[in-house]
């Protein structure tokens, strides 16, 4: 079969199976499956469907995407299978933004909605962007992927550090922090679904662009550089489109672990692709990941819900052991 019929045969399969678990989300109640469309369909019901059931499973399916894209593109920009969307510090900047915004103004009517119109989504994506920005200071560009990468490294251990003091000195902050940094989907809005939308159009459209430069990149920066790639200003798209997406997800469900990590790796399981595909197929099962997640984590132990970031670590994590022992020839 032509690699590309088959790439589009499992989009198509998984773009179906993330229309299925986000309808599958609008019957997750807080006591467990409650399908309203069965018991009458009554206006309240209706109303919890839409105004909160819906949006946060279809913000889950679209944070999952960004989480996914970013790390495809991570992973092909960087050459390394372990890079993550939040390899160039964005993650500890996100966590600091919200830390320093609930120890100036802690959880205030007006600063819930009134700093600079942003409030806490605002505080994550601005730390998370600024994060990304002293990174590319540090890395002095993106001329060097390796110096951008330790730049990464470097920049998430200093300000992971900072958050933990901030949270030392200000024990209140740290138990606000606690449901940004197990990562949660619950206060997603339609307002969100629309910016994370947004981003995710506009980071598949600009990594479909520079695709062939990611594939160029896997023969080595030098013989990308002899094919004459633009690796400069690819360079400088590519690390846009991986902290526009991270931001954006980051600000509005939190700090989910692996889902970046893992979609690219099981897309690598299920087809053989140019990073054009695989870009889009990891952005898929990333956002089929995390909206199963979404789910499993409201019935699961139904009325209580379990952070979705927490069993995201734990699925992911066991899957990407599994990747492992099989690599080492544990399964002969």
């Amino acid at each position: 079969m032509n690699p590309s019929t088959h790439a589009l045969r499992w989009a198509g399969i998984l773009m179906v199976l993330g229309a299925a678990t986000v309808l599958l989300g609008t019957a997750a109640g807080s006591e467990g499956w409650q399908a309203w469309w069965l018991s009458g369909g009554d206006a309240v019901s209706q109303q919890i469907v839409l105004d909160i059931r819906l949006p946060r499973s279809l913000g889950a399916w679209l944070g999952g995407c960004l989480l996914g894209l970013a790390g495809a593109v991570a992973q092909g920009l960087f050459r390394n299978p372990l890079a993550d969307p939040y390899l160039l510090g964005s993650a500890s900047g996100a966590s600091l933004g919200v830390g320093t915004y609930w120890s100036l103004w802690g959880g205030s009517a007006w600063a819930m909605n009134g700093w600079m119109g942003l409030g806490l989504t605002g505080a994550a994506f601005v730390g998370a962007v600024l994060a990304v920005l002293l990174t590319l200071l540090l890395a002095r560009g993106v001329q060097q992927t390796l110096r951008l990468l330790l730049a990464g490294v470097v920049v998430g251990v200093v300000l992971g550090a900072v958050t933990s003091m901030m949270s030392l000195l200000q024990p209140q902050v740290q138990q606000a922090m606690q449901g940004f940094m197990l990562g949660s989907t619950a206060f997603v809005s339609w307002a969100a679904c629309a910016t994370m939308a947004s981003v995710l159009v506009v980071g598949v459209v600009l990594a479909w662009a520079f695709a062939r430069v990611l594939d160029a990149l896997t023969l080595g920066e030098a013989t990308a550089q002899s094919l004459g790639v633009p690796l400069r200003w690819a360079r400088m798209v590519l690390v846009g489109v991986i902290s526009l997406a991270t931001g954006a997800a980051v600000a509005h469900i939190g700090l989910v672990a692996f889902v970046g990590l893992a979609a690219p790796h099981l897309v690598r399981t299920l087809v053989r692709s140019t990073h054009a595909w695989h870009v889009c197929l990891a952005a898929l099962v990333g956002g089929a990941l995390l909206a199963l997640a979404d789910v499993m984590a409201r019935v699961l132990f139904a009325p209580q819900e379990l952070p979705v970031g927490m069993l995201t670590a734990v699925l992911g994590g066991a899957y990407l052991l599994w990747r492992v022992y099989r690599g080492s020839g544990g399964a002969r």
